[in-house]
């Protein structure tokens, strides 16, 4: 497989994820759920500081800037590490979970640095896109857009189980986006079939001399 077709895959990716949180960002307000497929698929719009599946790092302004800062070293290590990947003639399968992971990270990454630029504050009204520069935010403090939403169980718990008896429960609760599930794939793919995908074949001679061109 190509470093291109690679590339491709990421920024394909990308546009959906992209796509998608533009369409929510200013079409939902802040909140708002709506039924895909039933209760058990929603589109359900909330913006979140930190990491994949809301999961935050501080809720300090530093911790956000830390945050986005390692996202970006880790994006411009990741089209590195991709490209090595290609060369040295890993799977194809292992350069495709690369990519998916690379492009998760890129497309929260985004959210993340422009997104305070660029729209406004999302509320009871539905956010706009502004001049750059105008939006809610500084560069590096924009939110990360969620919408997916799969509560495939929501029931009460009995009151015999300990601990959370007569609590409700919900599986799957977190609310997440194309990017965070690119991530999910990638590295869940790779942790269960690391012994077929993690070994290297006699790479391309052509693909290897034209990388090395390029580098």
């Amino acid at each position: 497989m190509k470093y291109r077709h690679a590339i491709l895959i990421v920024l394909l990716i990308i546009l959906i994820d992209q796509a998608l949180k533009f369409y929510i960002k200013t079409h939902f307000y802040y909140g708002k759920e709506v039924e895909v497929i039933g209760s058990w698929f929603r589109l359900h719009f909330i913006e979140n500081e930190g990491m994949a599946f809301g999961m935050k790092l501080s809720q300090a302004s530093a911790g956000k800037l830390i945050l986005t800062l390692f996202r970006l070293v880790a994006v411009v290590f990741g089209f590195f590490l991709l490209k090595r990947i290609v060369v040295r003639g890993y799977t194809r399968g292992a350069i495709i979970c690369g990519a998916l992971i690379l492009a998760g990270a890129l497309g929260n990454l985004i959210d993340s640095v422009f997104y305070g630029l660029i729209f406004t504050e999302s509320s009871f009204h539905l956010a706009r896109l502004v001049p750059f520069g105008q939006g809610y935010g500084q560069l590096f403090h924009g939110r990360v857009v969620d919408m997916l939403y799969f509560p495939l169980v929501d029931t009460r718990m009995p009151q015999w189980v300990p601990f959370v008896g007569g609590k409700n429960f919900v599986f799957f609760e977190p609310v997440f986006n194309i990017a965070d599930a690119a991530i999910s794939i990638g590295v869940l793919t790779l942790v269960f079939f690391q012994k077929r995908l993690i070994t290297r074949r006699q790479p391309d001679p052509a693909t290897t001399a034209s990388l090395e061109v390029q580098a």
